[in-house]
């Protein structure tokens, strides 16, 4: 079974599009249909439903795909296997990142990794934190740099870097700025912004009110937290957010409780052999 093969199936499946896969692949789109056409001959089963431009999986191509991610995956270990035996910090580098900790905290990392190791390809996305760990987990990506999940998984590393002390914000002109204390209870009667309750932010969130048998009333949701910030500093919600982010157009407002914190860090799969340029990336994050 051609491997060339298996990547145009893998990366059609996740792109639900060959036009799209073969952007990705810097492919003609003939050339992934032919790689995908040629592997459905050799299996004698069609893998894709070709509906319009979107392409979905048939029952057998769902069964292919996690088998062919990991064949590509343990193909990929091997071969770094062997190159790393040299010491070589070299190859391509496959990292995941939020926005946020990718505008306030990787930019001298990175501008300090590729000074050092010239020779690692970095791929870098963008995305939120749990996205970024699901593709930890399902093998997509080498290592993730993100806010830590509340919980640990037990098939993740995890380590923190940075600590992310949060703080309760609001303009300056709004109805709660100003008072020497405010309760809980007091911003529960207010509008918020927060991230979605399934991000690990919202869910800190969450669990502070859900401690006291509060209700937050969400006014709106975003996952962007510049956006928060924004939204915010008009007026339109209290909102918590990381103490970096405070400046003018905010302030701290004074409630009577520990601050919570989120943990920012890296994340890779546990059954995972680092690669020498992912362990040269990690000795630079501190």
């Amino acid at each position: 079974m051609e491997t060339h093969n298996l990547r145009a199936f893998v990366m059609v499946a996740e792109e639900k599009s060959f036009s799209l896969a073969a952007g990705k692949l810097h492919l003609t789109q003939p050339a992934v249909s032919k790689r995908v056409a040629a592997l459905e001959g050799k299996l004698g089963k069609l893998l894709f439903d070709r509906i319009g431009k979107q392409a979905g999986l048939t029952e057998a191509g769902a069964v292919l795909l996690p088998r062919a991610r990991a064949i590509l995956d343990d193909l990929q270990q091997a071969e770094r296997a062997v190159r790393d035996l040299s010491g070589d910090i070299s190859g391509r580098l496959l990292l995941g990142t939020s926005h946020h900790i990718g505008l306030h905290r990787l930019p001298p990392v990175l501008r300090r990794f590729s000074r050092a190791c010239s020779n690692v390809e970095l791929d870098v996305g963008f995305m939120d934190s749990e996205q970024a760990c699901e593709q930890v987990l399902q093998g997509r990506i080498e290592l993730a740099v993100v806010t830590l999940a509340p919980e640990g998984n037990d098939s993740v590393v995890a380590r923190c870097v940075w600590p992310d002390p949060l703080d309760f914000v609001a303009s300056p002109d709004h109805p709660l700025a100003g008072r020497r204390q405010v309760s809980l209870k007091t911003l529960s009667e207010y509008p918020v912004i927060l991230p979605g309750m399934n991000t690990f932010t919202g869910q800190i969130a969450k669990s502070i009110f859900d401690g006291e048998k509060l209700s937050l009333n969400v006014a709106m949701s975003t996952n962007y937290l510049e956006t928060i910030r924004m939204m915010a500093s008009i007026g339109l919600g209290w909102s918590l957010l990381p103490r970096t982010m405070l400046d003018g157009s905010l302030i701290a407002l004074p409630v009577p409780i520990a601050n919570p914190e989120r943990k920012l860090g890296y994340v890779y799969h546990r059954r995972r052999s680092l690669s020498n340029a992912a362990r040269a990336f990690i000795e630079q994050l501190y």
